[in-house]
This record gives structure tokens, sequence and C-alpha cells, in this order.
């Protein structure tokens, strides 16, 4: 199988979930990929699930009751697999029936959502897994192809606009509203998309992380079109 993602330096592959969780960040590095060509129909499961609000979660059990043809039951033991290879890699995946996500409206000239080119946060050392089975795929951007969207001076000035206090306390309330995780990404970007089927592990901004966390965004969703995901 031919390396698609080779031309990006901040993207590793690998050939197994072992060496998937095993490798370490460095340099550039910050997105490692186990690329994948999944045999199975994702389709089917989607078709044969049912969606509750516009995000449903999916557990182990609603797969388990789906009746599948051959093709669907090889889609559902691989998605079985990477919830019990994630789960006991002390990861907490979640498998989402995803119609879309809810989106920031409430300022015009800095969005929050996450199709917003954005970077995780946590408080312990941890990583983002994803990988989409069936629909649109997420995207990553190299961090030298963005600006934050704080440090741009007519979107800092915007926002100062919205605080009274001092200087200290503005910082404290761009972390709070999480307008810090967010970026622009500049005129000539290319965004990597993340395709179907591999499965990925992103850095995130937490303490002792040593290289810059990935910046990553969720599609626009293909019309009529559910995606099915698994995330942590």
């Amino acid at each position: 199988m031919g390396n698609r993602f080779s031309d990006s330096s901040q993207i590793k592959i690998v050939s197994s979930f072992a060496e998937l969780i095993r490798l370490d960040f460095h340099g550039d590095v910050n997105a490692v990929c186990w690329e994948r060509n999944l045999d199975g129909d994702f389709k089917e499961i989607v078709s044969q699930l049912h969606l509750k609000d516009n995000i449903t979660e999916v557990s182990a059990g609603d797969l388990l009751s789906l009746q599948l043809s051959e093709k669907g039951n090889a889609a559902r033991e691989i998605i079985l697999s990477d919830l019990k290879l994630l789960t006991e890699s002390g990861a907490s995946p979640s498998l989402n029936l995803l119609k879309k996500y809810e989106r920031d409206e409430e300022l015009d000239f800095i969005s929050t959502d996450v199709y917003s080119y954005h970077v995780d946060r946590s408080p312990i050392a941890t990583s983002t897994f994803l990988c989409t089975y069936y629909g649109a795929a997420s995207d990553i951007l190299p961090n030298n192809q963005a600006l934050q969207k704080i440090l741009i001076p007519e979107i800092r000035e915007k926002l100062k606009e919205l605080h009274s206090g001092t200087e200290e306390e503005f910082e404290e309330f761009l972390k709070e509203y999480y307008f810090d995780l967010h970026y622009q990404p500049k005129t000539d970007a290319q965004p990597v998309n993340l395709g179907l089927g591999h499965l990925w592990r992103l850095s995130v901004d937490h303490p002792g992380q040593e290289v810059l966390p990935c910046i990553h965004r969720a599609p626009v969703e293909n019309k009529g079109e559910c995606r099915l995901l698994l995330i942590c």
C-alpha cells in the first residue's frame, strides 16, 4: 500500500496498534497514523443504526444487536477490536453516529466550535485518538501553516472589547472561553485529510508535552450522510 501521508513532516506512519501508542512525539511530529485499508461494509452498519440526536453514542451492545451481512460483520469486528484495544490501553473511546455538531454563532468574528481549526487541551498527559469509518473525514494542519486567532490584531481587539479587566485577567478570559485553542489557516495552507479507516493519535496541549499540539478540525458533513466516528 502506498504511503499517502509521507509528504508531511508532522505525520509518522506506523503499522500496528502497539506502535501507535508507543511512539513518542518529537520534533515536528505531532500526529501518528496507523494506516489501514479496512475490508468491511461500514455503510451497512450506519444504515441500520438509529440516530436519536445530532450525535448518538453507539455501544458495543448496539453493534452486536445488528443483523449484518458477511462484509457488514467484518466491519463490526474491526470496530469492536478498535474499541477493545483502546480501552485496554487506558483510553475511553466513544463510537459516535454523527449528523452534525453544534455550531458556535454567538460571535461573528471568531468561532470556537469543532469545525474551526483547533487544538485539544488536557490537564493530564494524554492524546486524542480518532478514526472515521464512514462519511466525511477530519483535517489536520501543520502548525507553521496556521495563526493563533487571539494573536490576529483585529480579532484580539474585538475580544478586548468584550472584557473590561486587566491584561492578566484578559489572558485568563481567553483560556476560560477556549478562544486561545483556535487557529486561522494561512492563505497558502495545505490541510491533510485523515481519510477513512486509519486510526490516528494526535498530540494534545498538556503539562509536559514536548511538541506542539496538533491542529485539526471536524469536516462539514456530506449532505444527507451521517459519519461513523471513533474518538477519545
